[in-house]
């Protein structure tokens, strides 16, 4: 039964250009040996089960013999070790890759996409648990997601890694030495993980893929040194860059502050990819020039965040601009809109930019943020507020600012919970929910049926999702807002 298991695997690789044919004994001795098995017997190769199922089989295997503990963490470092049997070292897919990228770097791309699903890297089969869908809004379609792609840690690998010997190799989840590496208890196995070399502004950094991607090609482009991010006009000119390299991506940064950065600032990142979000399709809401850079074209974008959109033919004088901006920003107060540049010597004020070609130009959206708390809201000002929490507590990162919601796991039960209550066939639902379910029972009572109700549900977590980004907006979308926000452009 495993040999048959192991040779399907093995042609499922070979159907996937992961291997060749004169690979393919070698691959099974690597497997063998990793399975403590000292003979193998041909069998039947027919199959239609796919890589990720021949691989749990595979680890179910590896359990029942007792060559690995039945533990999370323990059965993804074997199952990532067994794929790499299966895969190219770096340099040779480094290789294919610029070879394909001096044809067309969207065939290069492409090809670096499937071998990252192919080889099991991307968990598609995890990522397909998700639940998305679109909400339609005043500024476009909003994408929602329920993340249910990532296994909840049982309780003896929580202990695990509670006793484990305390390590700082890798030094974070994104450093280069993640590349291969086996994994550990707490840390994610990375044997079947595959790096793009890239120079950006003679510099070295890197190119992967997210294990768990939102949307189509999500890629996350990494600086090979360990150092913290810093948004700056070097960020802008990089970013830039590499849509030059890419011009089917786009990409972007986190901020560089807590509360409105993302959850990784100690290492030097962008996000990117091949999608078109909401907010980059987003209109302008007015238009503006900058004297001193006459080549380049300027807009408030109409978005419930404070979207600064530059475009230009000319990649210098984007950069410049930017630059500009960000330096204003950095040090621009405005009372009456709440919006101080400091408290003492502690600084608020930074940008989350994101560029793009689009058509002959290239664009640079800057989203001004401010991480400033109060005792009304200790979480942040520009954050989301409390009548949101029970649907999205998290901060605002570079997904959430171009209309993509990443939503937590308990949902998926809650929100069915809430379903039910509106239908009246149930009172259970989560306390911090009770109000939301109350208001959309009284609402939707004369028109809510079975069949529509989830519907309803979705459209209104939807605006829960539109509320929090409009939380986050520095200048509101209101009279006052725009007014402040005009303030601030004309004091370029």
């Amino acid at each position: 039964m495993i040999h048959q298991v192991i040779q399907q695997l093995i042609d499922k690789a070979m159907e996937a250009h992961l291997i060749d044919l004169d690979d393919q004994i070698y691959a099974r001795n690597q497997i063998l040996s990793l399975l403590q098995l000292v003979d193998f017997k041909e069998c039947d190769r027919e199959s239609d089960i796919e890589i990720p199922e021949l691989l749990e089989q595979i680890v179910d295997y590896a359990c029942e013999q007792g060559i690995i503990g039945d533990i999370f963490d323990e059965k993804e470092i074997f199952s990532s070790k067994i794929m790499n049997c299966l895969l190219a070292r770096p340099s040779t897919v480094n290789q294919i890759f610029f070879d394909k990228y001096n044809q067309n770097p969207k065939e290069a791309t492409e090809y670096f996409y499937e071998l990252s699903k192919n080889s099991n890297y991307i968990q598609m089969k995890r990522i397909r648990n998700n639940i998305e869908y679109k909400v339609s809004t005043e500024y476009g379609e909003l994408d929602i997601t329920i993340n249910l792609s990532k296994p909840e840690k049982d309780p003896r690998s929580i202990e695990l890694e509670r006793a484990a010997k305390k390590t700082d190799y890798p030094k974070c989840l994104l450093c280069v030495e993640n590349e291969g590496f086996a994994g550990r208890i707490g840390h994610p196995a990375r044997s079947n993980h595959r790096m793009i070399r890239l120079n950006l502004l003679d510099q070295k950094w890197l190119l992967q893929y997210s294990p768990y991607v939102y949307y189509n090609e999500h890629c996350i482009v990494l600086s090979e040194q360990h150092t913290d991010m810093k948004i700056s006009t070097v960020t802008f000119q990089r970013l830039l860059n590499f849509v030059e390299q890419f011009p089917h991506y786009f990409v972007g940064s986190n901020a560089d502050l807590p509360i409105v950065g993302g959850s990784i600032l100690s290492h030097d990142h962008y996000q990117g990819g091949h999608y078109d979000f909401a907010m980059a399709k987003a209109e302008d809401d007015w238009t503006f020039s900058l004297g001193q850079f006459p080549k380049v074209r300027g807009s408030v974008v109409k978005w419930p965040m404070s979207v600064i959109r530059l475009r230009s033919e000319e990649i210098g004088q984007l950069v410049e601009a930017g630059g500009h901006i960000l330096s204003s920003w950095r040090n621009y107060s405005d009372e009456t809109v709440g919006i101080y540049a400091k408290t003492g010597d502690v600084p608020h004020n930074t940008i989350t930019p994101i560029a793009r070609k689009s058509q002959e130009f290239y664009e640079l959206d800057l989203v001004l943020r401010n991480n400033r708390t109060s005792e009304e809201h200790p979480l942040g000002i520009f954050h989301p507020h409390q009548d949101v929490h029970h649907i999205k507590k998290e901060n605002i990162g570079l997904i959430e600012v171009m209309g993509l919601a990443v939503l937590p796991a308990r949902l998926k039960a809650e929100l069915a919970e809430v379903e039910n209550f509106i239908l009246g066939k149930t009172n259970a639902v989560a306390q911090y929910h009770l109000e939301w379910a109350k208001r959309l029972k009284e609402g939707y009572q004369s028109v809510v049926t079975p069949s529509n109700v989830e519907a309803l549900v979705r459209e209104e977590t939807g605006k829960k999702f539109l509320k929090a980004l409009e939380d986050a907006g520095v200048f509101k979308t209101n009279e006052e807002g725009k007014a402040g926000f005009k303030r601030f452009i004309l004091s370029l």
